[in-house]
């Protein structure tokens, strides 16, 4: 009997401190993530390093706990902070980095019916197969924010729109199913956005009076 007891105090020890490294990591993760998202709205090449350290983390802990489709969209944006890095570094005509654009309504449309449709399909999948919550909406989430995830590295001033919404159908999943501390983490998420749009579209604008004024001072 003895032994028994002393296996279950192991046992329960041992989850207690596999517990709190998990939490520990996952903090720093959260706190990494942020950070990325701070960066990003200052158009900081830095972002991209947080973004990256931060999923590899996130890779680890959703496969730990078995959540292994949040795992394998981890990695995609592993590689997209290498993509968004380079982008941003290497990227555009003269290999000197991309400015910041702004895409067409039609582009958007176009884009929004493409990922829709895939989102209904994954969406379609996840309902009739499994035992997902929300299905359609957890698609939809998950496949604008891929989508999104590439216009970022693109520097497209769009994307912020797409993550305003993007985030606020997350915080009603967040809520409906009771995580409320992530649901208010993301409403503080929205803040952020509304400002990332702010200061890239006046980043923008100052980049066309930069371009206006090297194209006269070319043609003088």
């Amino acid at each position: 009997m003895s032994e028994f007891w002393l296996t279950l105090v192991n046992s329960f020890t041992a989850a207690f401190g596999e517990a709190q490294a998990l939490t520990a990591w996952e903090a720093v993760a959260v706190l990494l993530a942020v950070a990325y998202l701070i960066l990003a709205m200052k158009g900081n090449i830095w972002c991209w390093a947080a973004a990256f350290i931060s999923t590899a983390i996130y890779t680890v802990l959703f496969w730990k706990v078995s959540l292994l489709m949040e795992s394998v969209l981890n990695v995609y944006y592993m590689a997209m902070a290498i993509y968004g890095y380079w982008m941003w570094t290497r990227g555009g005509r003269e290999h000197d980095g991309v400015n910041i654009v702004s895409w067409r309504l039609s582009t958007h449309l176009k884009l929004i019916g493409m990922t829709t449709l895939i989102a209904i399909a994954v969406g379609h999948f996840m309902a009739t197969q499994t035992q997902a919550a929300f299905p359609y909406l957890d698609a939809a989430t998950t496949c604008f924010a891929v989508m999104t995830t590439y216009l970022v590295a693109k520097k497209v001033l769009e994307n912020w729109i797409y993550w305003f919404v993007i985030d606020a159908v997350s915080i009603y999943l967040y809520v409906s199913k009771g995580l409320m501390l992530t649901a208010i983490l993301f409403v503080l998420y929205i803040g952020m956005v509304v400002f990332g749009y702010v200061m890239w579209r006046n980043q923008m604008k100052e980049q066309q009076v930069s371009n206006d004024i090297a194209l006269s001072s070319g043609t003088m």
